[in-house]
């Protein structure tokens, strides 16, 4: 839970610009860790879904931020 809150107030932190390649840069490593798992399985498969989490998360400060 404090990882979260840490987490977000970082995200609100960053600039569009930076939040923008933030997103790219976890979702690229995002699908490396997904065929990493898909060949062998890798040793922690709950930091996928962490990841994953954290790309919506970003995902949606962006949008809040289009939106307002």
């Amino acid at each position: 839970m404090v990882k979260k809150v840490e987490f977000n107030k970082e995200v609100r932190s960053l600039s569009d610009g930076d939040l923008s390649a933030r997103i790219q840069e976890d979702t690229l490593r995002l699908k490396k860790l997904e065929f990493a798992h898909a060949i062998s399985p890798i040793e922690n498969p709950v930091s996928i879904r962490g990841l994953r989490r954290d790309v919506a998360r970003l995902k949606t400060e962006l949008q809040k931020r289009a939106l307002a």
